[in-house]
């Protein structure tokens, strides 16, 4: 089972997983808004964007997979694109970042997800959001992060962060707020938490 993380909290993969993990995706989830006009509610596409952020130890920027790189340089980070309408199952993810941890370079040494609203909506009323590490090898979900709707009228969130500790990786489910269309707007908030 899971482990539900609060923000803040930390685990280590390699022990919730009961061994050293090879292949990860983190997977993004939500739902559709509900709308109220004057002939009663409807649905609304909602258009969140996952990218990941690769980080060299001291913070240095190496790398970004998002909607317009789907593929990091060196090969081991893979979006599977833009989802621009949300909906779905409660537990179905919209897009997925895929990550080949044994393979990643020595120098990379943190992976920061965030999302984003490219429409600048804001957070406030989207059902069912979430984020969720995966082991593909293992064909198992080891954390879930429930991204709640306390986002209010903010447009960006660090959602997670995944770090090398002593070879090994940890995940922190970060929750950090920011605004911005794209993740460059949230570069600010991602620095206090590298």
């Amino acid at each position: 089972m899971a482990i539900r993380l609060e923000k803040g909290q930390r685990i280590s993969l390699a022990k919730e997983a009961g061994t050293s993990l090879a292949q990860v995706f983190l997977g993004l989830g939500w739902g559709r808004r509900t709308k109220k006009g004057l002939f009663g509610t409807k649905e609304v596409d909602v258009d969140l964007d996952a990218s990941c952020l690769m980080f060299e130890a001291n913070g240095q920027l190496v790398d970004q997979v998002w909607f317009r790189q789907l593929r990091s340089k060196c090969q081991t980070v893979q979006h599977s694109g833009d989802d621009r309408s949300g909906g779905g199952q409660a537990d179905d993810d919209n897009e997925r970042i895929q990550v080949d941890l044994k393979n990643l370079p020595a120098n990379v040494q943190q992976l920061v997800f965030t999302v984003n609203s490219f429409l600048a909506d804001s957070f406030k009323g989207i059902p069912n959001a979430f984020c969720r590490l995966f082991d593909v090898d293992g064909k198992k979900e080891i954390a879930r992060f429930n991204l709640s709707l306390d986002g209010g009228e903010h447009t960006g969130l660090v959602m997670a962060k995944l770090s090398r500790q002593s070879g090994e990786w940890e995940m922190q489910a970060v929750g950090a707020y920011g605004e911005g269309r794209t993740f460059d707007k949230l570069m600010p908030v991602i620095a206090q938490h590298l």
